[in-house]
């Protein structure tokens, strides 16, 4: 079930508003910041990541584990297919790097700046600069809204899927340092095989030895955090020259992305094999 439902998956993204309508943050949010800043709770974020993140992943267990046996589990796989579409990146990647194109290929870098800004949250000193950390931003906005996800949900089902998003949430939008943290630490953990393993599929599919010599030095390293692994190994994997204005340098945002599309359909591929593997 778990590859019928990641195909779906795809398909809903692709042409349904569905995942629109699902991701509402709001309720969740309000949650956390009424939490942490809750006289008992302030100063114990561990019990704050327990309320919202552990007991939603433990309630949805145990619907799973009322659902499953029920009609060969078809009454399961429209949870399954909800949680992996409401634990999938916010907002539309490709679509949100569109006015910082339409910028840079005029080569308004003052436009690009602003808009980077706005759109992106993204602030650079120089054109080039801007340029890197928009290539950075496209690598690791892919990573940990659909290969993330899609890894944890295919090896440990929609509640781990489920326990990223809300980790990945609580880490970016907590105003309690402490919670920040924690989820931060938390989603490291979860952050560092699936990265690697992403690592090893832009060795498949770009450039193979330029990846390796990378992986050979960080394969181990606990300290590198995910965006910065894949930003290494992403730009060196499609061969991304040094940053330059004008259409050329939008070219290494389509190679990327490209680098990303091979990326996905391997790892679609493996887990179709694993699926019908006995």
């Amino acid at each position: 079930m778990s590859f019928l439902v990641l195909l779906l998956a795809v398909w809903i993204e692709k042409f349904s508003a569905l995942r629109q309508r699902v991701q509402h943050d709001e309720p969740w949010l309000r949650q956390l910041f009424r939490q942490e800043s809750s006289p008992r709770l302030a100063k114990r974020p561990w019990w704050v990541l327990a309320l919202l993140v552990l007991l939603p992943a433990v309630l949805l267990g145990l619907l799973l584990l009322v659902l499953e046996p029920l009609a060969y589990g078809l009454l399961a796989l429209p949870v399954h297919l909800l949680v992996v579409i409401y634990s999938l990146g916010r907002g539309d990647l490709l679509g949100g790097l569109g006015p910082f194109r339409d910028a840079w290929r005029r080569e308004d870098l003052q436009a690009a700046a602003h808009v980077a800004k706005r759109d992106l949250d993204i602030c650079a000193d120089s054109g080039e600069q801007l340029l890197g950390q928009v290539q950075g931003h496209l690598l690791w906005q892919a990573y940990q809204s659909f290969f993330a996800v899609i890894f944890w949900y295919f090896l440990l089902g929609p509640v781990a899927a489920l326990s990223y998003r809300l980790l990945a949430l609580a880490a970016e939008h907590s105003k309690n340092l402490a919670v920040a943290e924690r989820a931060g630490q938390l989603r490291h953990a979860f952050d560092w095989l699936p990265v690697r393993l992403l690592a090893a599929s832009f060795a498949l599919v770009g450039n193979f030895v330029a990846v390796s010599r990378v992986m050979l030095h960080e394969l181990l390293n606990w300290n590198i955090s995910a965006a910065q692994l894949v930003e290494k190994v992403g730009l060196v994997a499609a061969e991304i020259p040094a940053p330059i204005t004008g259409p050329d340098g939008i070219l290494s945002l389509d190679r990327i992305w490209e680098l990303l599309l091979r990326a996905a359909v391997l790892w679609y591929a493996g887990f179709a094999l694993w699926t019908v593997l006995p």
